[in-house]
């Protein structure tokens, strides 16, 4: 994307800005997959929740897949197609609810499903119950994002499945990826059949959870194909995937702009932006963000670290080279900021949210939404 684009007086700063010819793409791709397959992709809400674009989202996608009562509300009033809910544990006041907006339910324990299994049997809208599974085999190298990682808390490891407890429970959920390619779901397909394998004729649908990455370029898409077939033939179920960040991944970008360069050892540019509240995963990852036209520190003549306008010391976005000096007012545009972001953004000292943007696809800019003290304060009591 030409950094032109956004050096917009319409668009303001911060803000996240995503590309509806981006979605598009990524969408397209995922339909492709669909179509050869015959299996459902849900959007992940936990990833990618900005349901200004959920009109052209629910186009192509069968549904949302959430972790909570709000999601789950959001994905019935906004999405408009399936609600596949799916969290730890519940809290009895939210079960009315939960089986008011969604149409499958995941529960994370058998203890769980017991306790609320004749609330789900009875309710008038028919609701399909699923069990997580634990295939005690691990893909992801970060233990923070392994849901497979010893003492998970995640899932039912086969030593305490209970067979005899099945009676109206229809399909099965695994969730063991984070950013993977498809040779990781082709070896946790296995984990799952060796482990489980006995129990698949019961059930009538199977959900293969999230962190496919499959819009990523070097993605294997005709494997995963192949995998979601020879699955459906072997065993016959009806196929979820509820990826996050493949809708929305390289489709979103944060637009900030230098407000000061001070010099301590090093040149430090403070934006309006912020790592721990506008980006927080650059911290709980880590990860470190492109900026279009910077590079590594020392790369090209002028080197900064960019840093946020909050107090923690740490709110550090990261080194970077720049061809020209900085100075105050330029404008920097962070990119892939689409997915986890608007998720999980906060107003830590007060800092306003960033304004929310789409770029359309004839090129013009549309403002969905700014953030105020209004929004500040009702987060508060």
């Amino acid at each position: 994307m030409d950094r032109e684009v956004f050096v917009n007086p319409r668009i303001p700063s911060p803000c996240y800005v995503v590309s509806e010819k981006l979605i598009r793409r990524n969408l397209a791709i995922l339909d492709d997959v669909q179509k050869r397959t015959g299996a459902k992709i849900l959007l992940a809400l936990k990833g990618f929740a900005m349901f200004s674009l959920f009109p052209g989202i629910r186009e192509v996608l069968h549904g949302v897949a959430a972790s909570s009562v709000d999601e789950a509300r959001l994905g019935f009033e906004e999405f408009g197609r399936s609600v596949h809910t799916c969290g730890p544990a519940y809290p009895d006041g939210d079960m009315p609810e939960l089986l008011r907006f969604s149409d499958h339910i995941v529960f994370n324990s058998f203890s769980q499903w017991k306790r609320f299994r004749r609330q789900l049997l009875d309710f008038p809208k028919p609701v399909r119950a699923g069990i997580r599974i634990n295939p005690q085999h691990s893909e992801v190298k970060v233990p923070i994002y392994d849901p497979c990682g010893p003492c998970s808390r995640l899932g039912v490891v086969r030593s305490q499945f209970e067979p005899e407890s099945l009676d109206g429970i229809t399909g099965l959920h695994f969730h063991t990826l984070c950013e993977l390619n498809a040779d990781s779901l082709q070896r946790t397909i296995q984990a799952v059949e060796s482990r489980f394998g006995d129990i698949l004729p019961r059930m009538e649908w199977i959900n293969f959870g999230g962190g496919h990455h499959i819009t990523r370029p070097d993605y294997d898409v005709d494997l995963l194909c192949r995998l979601i077939l020879a699955f459906r033939d072997e065993h016959g179920l009806e196929i979820f995937l509820e990826p996050g960040e493949a809708i929305a991944l390289n489709t979103g970008f944060l637009v900030a702009t230098v407000l000061d360069v001070i010099h301590n050892e090093m040149d430090i540019a403070i934006l309006d932006t912020s790592a721990s509240a506008h980006m927080p995963d650059v911290i709980e990852m880590p990860y470190r963000p492109e900026i279009i036209g910077a590079d590594q520190p020392g790369v090209l003549p002028h080197t900064y670290r960019l840093a946020g306008m909050t107090c923690l010391a740490g709110d550090v976005i990261g080194d970077y080279s720049f061809d020209t000096p900085l100075s105050s007012g330029d404008r920097l545009v962070f990119c892939d900021m689409a997915h986890y972001s608007m998720v999980k953004n906060n107003t830590f000292n007060g800092i306003r949210l960033p304004s929310i943007g789409i770029l359309q696809s004839d090129g013009s800019f549309r403002l969905v939404r700014r953030f105020g003290y209004e929004d500040y304060r009702g987060r508060l009591s």
